[in-house]
């Protein structure tokens, strides 16, 4: 069914992109107006973190509810959707208005707020993996370590700067590398098999191939598939070759490394002997033990049709 053809609820984050959220919001409410009519239409303005959650569970009587705003924002519209059942989950949209964008970037919508607007009118929906961590879901990514470290920190580091994407999530990453490189131990099993003990610099659970803007951490992951694709940064690491490391993963070649492991798995339990922060599409979790499971096909995502 076109988005066209149901009734369609937008959520939008104001703050998003350092404030350009609500006009970003305005001008593709205008559009989609214009081509489903006002009586199937509905924009809510989100006013504090987290209400996006409370939004989508409550959103079983659309065909479709849109996220504009950044990974955050879809990251709380899709647990909102995760909360209602099967037959009456509404197919998820994005409209990238964001510093990271990374989900957009797997769908594969455009940057540009009136291309991503018309994608989302012509696409279809496609049914992708979500992932569940503790208890939250996410849509693209998981992380421990060095990569948690540098997702969380662009949150300050994007107020007192006012930069965005590639930019602010190198910055916060070499101010990391150089100053905050910690090795973590944990263990872990990987589909229930028998327990892994190591040490890591860097921990990704990831269901699609980027993340910080663009950094294509896995670049083999499919959002489909059913598997998590990992990658760990193990010990021995200078800084200096961390740095190097951290670089080549802009592209993608930092594959070739052999202190890089890469695994694809369907589920995880990873304990570490201490609290520490890790990040869930760019949003903080605190724990030491992370039970971590995919959840096939479990949400319909509009992407392209072309």
């Amino acid at each position: 069914m076109a988005i066209h053809e149901g009734r369609t609820l937008l959520i939008a984050n104001p703050a998003a992109q350092n404030g350009n959220g609500a006009a970003a919001a305005a001008r593709a409410a205008e559009t989609l107006r214009a081509s489903m009519g006002d009586e199937h239409f509905s924009l809510v303005l989100t006013e504090s973190g987290r209400q996006a959650i409370g939004l989508a569970s409550q959103a079983g009587d659309f065909d479709t509810v849109l996220a504009l705003g950044g990974d955050g924002i879809v990251h709380e519209v899709a647990n909102g959707l995760m909360m209602l059942s099967g037959e009456d989950r509404p197919v998820l949209g994005v409209i990238p208005v964001g510093s990271g964008n990374d989900y957009a970037r797997t769908l594969g919508i455009s940057a540009t707020l009136d291309r991503a607007v018309q994608q989302v009118l012509e696409g279809r929906p496609r049914a992708m993996d979500v992932g569940r961590c503790n208890g939250e879901h996410f849509v693209e990514t998981l992380s421990f370590g060095l990569d948690a470290a540098i997702a969380l920190d662009t949150v300050e580091r994007r107020k007192r700067s006012r930069l965005t994407g590639t930019l602010l999530y190198a910055a916060s990453g070499l101010d990391q590398l150089l100053h905050h490189l910690v090795e973590y131990r944990f263990e872990a099993r990987f589909d229930g098999d028998e327990p892994v003990q190591g040490s890591m610099f860097l921990f990704a659970v990831q269901i699609g191939p980027t993340y910080g803007s663009g950094f294509r951490i896995c670049p083999d992951a499919q959002p489909d598939d059913g598997l998590f694709d990992l990658c760990i940064a193990r010990p021995p690491l200078s800084v200096l070759r961390a740095t190097y490391i951290f670089l080549m993963a802009k592209s993608g070649w930092h594959t070739r490394f052999q202190q890089v492991e890469f695994l694809r798995v369907s589920s995880l339990d990873v304990r570490f002997d201490c609290p520490l922060a890790a990040q869930v599409d760019g949003e903080l979790i605190v724990g030491d033990r992370f039970l971590i499971e995919i959840v096939p096909h479990a949400l319909r995502v509009l992407t392209p049709a072309w």
